[in-house]
């Protein structure tokens, strides 16, 4: 203000004497004049010195200014005073520590965490006891006979089929189990008496658990629908007697719920109680009389890269050239796609109109094609050379037979595996029914058709229409319209190819809406308990399929039940709570053992439970609305080979999660005032429902675990494969190794000495198929401790092709997979569980705190 009343000579003048005098500081103190106001300050009171002698006030000035901005959290790009008056009276914002465990950090081997001081006390008390008991179980164990389990099972074996053979003693002998069954699930018994039953049945439990043989199993299986037979009498004579309407209605509802469960429970033992397991039909030795085959690839949207390994596979599949046409169905019509079909040499279809999706997409190419069988693969999944030969003998030996199916197998992990780090650990969610249910299904002749990874006879497919258009389950539907056409199916479970898991839980519920909208549909327009051409097994297994998709209601009930009695004081089981342990107990842990050991080798205890709860409210709208209007709904397709940047919590996949979690929070807090405060209500009721609300906190909390997106950064799935394989170095030698796993993008090998190869160094690996062998040009990316691992570099097409038939083609690829897994322990997988719901728990505490850093700062939160 002052300087624009000053005349402009004065200012003129002004000016220049402050740049002067500016000037004579600057030479008098040793500094530039555009230097830093820090180094003013610095020479004002340190002057410069002389030349040849080393400035120790700049060197500490500097030193000092930059242990500050460490100690301070103050950046390069951070000036001013301001920024240090807040530093030096505020601390920094520090990144938050997680609560929730890294579980994929923690399956590395590590030193075990020295145990704290309560832990070593604990021990020092519980650790002479637990190993006085063991000394004492085994000095017991030394006095008692040791038992042949195997021998024991063997003679049950044999048991069997000499009973048959006596006539009308086996019929007998049924007749006598059912009515001795009825008379002892309907005997009403005092509660000592229960307990007693309950302990005998518990004592042969555990004693056939120990002896093998599908005797033993069939067994505990009649035990378990001993037990759950004399709960429901209890439940249906005992419990249903209601004060109110309150109490009537939300115990109805629980009551509908366990009926649900019985049904399932029992069309489940009769679907799985005995798998077929069969064996390959052999094909004839002269091959000009093999029949010819076309092999379908429908494919939408999906990127080149998750088409090419499925149709290069393909081409390597062992059956003649001239008896085999492959053909892309691209309902795209993508002109990328066209070319590349083109530049590969297989045949390529496109439509001009779209409907019916998948359905549509195939039963327009079977228009156009001439094989006499069809085999269908989706683009993801890549064929195993040997697939043909497999599954093609079945038809040849069984005229009838009009669709042979293989398992679906998945080589990268599906979302619980990948956010749990549980891949190859625990079954995934569809080993249960590619590894029991379908073989289940064989025996009964009810096998069903999964869309993928199966050949149909095109005779059979021509005569009910083609694939069904009706509902969005086109696959279950075409199986069952043949099997009401008299035709026979068959099921080899031999992983035969392999594809992509979802790749995220959004999508992973989106897939698992579409299989129970269609189911539902289905079960609506063509159920199988009516119609023609079935006979009563094929109905129940469909049947039990179908149900299987309504399973949403029933676990919302069981999930939010306890709010019944906890917020407003409603019995829902009209009776004791001591009666209710002493008859839902043994009936839970009767199931839960029978089911692990049918089960054990494709789901581990306590999982299913986990999957109904991330599952049960997604799916309630769609299957019910489908039943009430079947044509609701559209076909979706399935994203597939994406990648995930950063770890993130989907809120909102986890919204309905968060809601059950704060009804059964809200429940348990009420539940601890009453204990403490209220002299009025039940304690014994409390505590149960209490306990029930604390499993329902167990498995949401999982289910928000699972909402967690893990890092996602391979496009690329590393995947273990044990081979001789041939390495070329640089300087011309051999050396003689081993794969360790493969992935379209490079290998890793196993080498019997170290080789002096360093980062970068290009290579050659030589892997065979058959008798021949393939080439492929390398660099390579480490070399630790004899283990090599190599990116493929410069694949062309062809040899691509080489690479996929050489790896994902092999006929061994996944022999093993499916038996592979650990076999269930069921309070190993209840351990588990109880873990997974603990972390996930953690894991939205994590989130939370995230969050509301993230709004302190103004930053929105991701998919907040």
């Amino acid at each position: 203000m002052m300087r624009s009343l000053l005349p402009p000579l004065l200012r003129q003048r002004l000016a220049a004497w402050l740049q002067a005098l500016q000037g004579m500081l600057a030479r008098e103190l040793g500094v530039a004049v555009e230097a830093p106001a820090s180094l003013w300050l610095l020479r004002l009171v340190f002057r410069t010195p002389p030349p040849g002698r080393a400035d120790v006030a700049l060197l500490g000035a500097s030193w000092l200014r930059r242990h500050l901005r460490q100690r301070l959290d103050i950046h390069r790009y951070q000036h001013g005073a301001g920024i240090w008056l807040r530093r030096l009276l505020l601390r920094p914002p520090r990144a938050l520590r997680p609560l929730a465990a890294d579980l994929h950090r923690r399956r590395k081997p590590q030193a075990p965490p020295e145990p704290s001081a309560l832990r070593r006390w604990f021990r020092s008390w519980l650790d002479p006891v637990y190993f006085r008991v063991k000394r004492l179980r085994r000095k017991v164990l030394a006095r008692l006979p040791r038992i042949d389990w195997n021998r024991v099972g063997q003679r049950l074996e044999a048991l069997s089929p000499a009973l048959t053979g006596v006539p009308w003693l086996m019929p007998c002998l049924l007749v006598l189990a059912a009515v001795a069954a009825i008379l002892l699930c309907t005997t009403p018994l005092r509660l000592h008496d229960q307990l007693v039953l309950v302990a005998l049945i518990i004592l042969g439990l555990v004693v056939l658990r120990r002896i093998p043989g599908r005797a033993a199993t069939l067994t505990m299986a009649a035990l378990s629908v001993l037990v759950a037979g004399r709960y429901i009498w209890w439940r249906v004579t005992t419990t249903l007697q209601f004060e109110t309407v309150a109490e009537a209605t939300f115990g109805y509802l629980l009551f509908a719920a366990e009926v649900y469960t019985w049904i399932v429970l029992f069309l489940g033992y009769v679907q799985t109680i005995w798998p077929l397991n069969r064996r390959p039909a052999p094909l004839p030795p002269d091959a000009a009389s093999w029949p010819t085959v076309d092999v379908f690839i429908p494919t939408y949207n999906e990127p080149l890269r998750v088409l090419q390994p499925t149709v290069y596979a393909a081409l390597g599949l062992d059956w003649p050239q001239d008896k085999l046409r492959i053909y892309l169905l691209d309902d795209g019509a993508r002109a990328e796609v066209r070319d590349f079909a083109r530049d590969a040499g297989v045949g390529y279809l496109a439509r001009d109109e779209h409907a019916h999706a998948k359905a549509g997409n195939i039963n327009s190419a079977l228009r156009h094609t001439q094989g006499e069988y069809v085999a269908i693969f989706d683009c993801d999944h890549i064929p195993t050379r040997s697939f043909l030969q497999l599954t093609m003998g079945e038809f040849i030996a069984d005229p009838k037979c009009a669709m042979v199916q293989t398992p679906h197998h998945f080589f990268s992990p599906d979302p619980f595996e990948r956010n749990f780090d549980t891949f190859r650990r625990v079954p995934n969610e569809g080993s249960l029914f590619y590894g029991l249910i379908q073989d289940g299904n064989d025996f009964w002749n009810a096998t069903f058709f999964c869309g993928s990874c199966a050949v149909i006879r095109r005779g059979a497919l021509e005569e009910i229409g083609g694939i069904a258009v009706e509902t969005v389950t086109e696959d279950a539907h075409t199986a069952l319209k043949l099997h009401r056409r008299g035709y026979n199916s068959a099921y080899i479970r031999v992983v035969q190819a392999a594809g992509l898991a979802t790749e995220n839980l959004a999508g992973h519920i989106g897939q698992r809406i579409r299989w129970a909208r269609g189911m539902a549909q289905i079960f609506r327009i063509d159920n199988p308990m009516l119609g023609p051409g079935l006979h009563l097994f094929q109905r129940l297994c469909y049947t039990n399929a179908m149900l299987h998709f309504f399973y949403g209601v029933p676990r919302l009930i069981f999930l939010t039940m306890p709010i019944a009695y906890l917020y407003f004081g409603l019995h829902v089981i009209h009776t004791s709570a001591v009666l209710i342990m002493a008859y839902v107990l043994p009936y839970l842990f009767v199931a839960n053992v029978t089911n692990s050991r049918l089960q054990g080798r494709y789901r581990h205890s306590f999982w299913a439970e986990v999957y109904e709860s991330v599952l049960a409210w997604y799916i309630v709208l769609p299957t019910t609305m489908a039943f009430i209007n079947p044509k609701l709904g559209k076909f979706n397709v399935t994203a597939k080979g994406g990648q995930i940047a950063e770890e993130y919590l989907d809120w909102t996949i986890s919204k309905p999660y968060l809601v059950l979690l704060g009804l059964n929070v809200a429940a348990l807090l009420l539940g601890f005032g009453r204990i403490l405060f209220d002299p009025g209500f039940e304690p014994s009721a409390i505590v149960m429902n209490v306990g029930w609300a604390l499993a329902n906190l167990v498995m949401l909390g999982a289910a928000i675990g699972v909402a967690r997106e893990a890092r996602q950064v391979r496009i690329s799935h590393r995947i273990p494969m044990r081979v001789p394989a041939t390495l070329l170095l640089p300087d011309g030698r051999t050396l003689a190794c081993k794969t360790e796993n493969y992935s379209l993008g490079g290998l890793g090998l196993a080498l019997p000495v170290e080789a002096s190869v360093e980062p970068g160094a290009r290579v050659g690996v030589c892997l065979s198929r058959g008798t021949r062998s393939y080439h492929f040009p390398a660099v390579v990316t480490r070399n630790v401790e004899r283990q090599l691992g190599v990116r493929f570099d410069n694949m062309d097409a062809r040899t691509e092709q080489q690479l996929i038939q050489c790896t994902f083609g092999r006929a061994d690829a996944w022999v093993n997979w499916i038996d592979e897994q650990p076999v269930d322990v069921p309070l190993r997988g209840l351990k588990e569980v109880i873990e997974m719901g603990l972390q996930g728990l953690l894991r939205l505490v994590d989130a939370f705190r995230g969050a509301a850093t993230a709004l302190a700062a103004r930053v929105r939160p991701r998919r907040l």
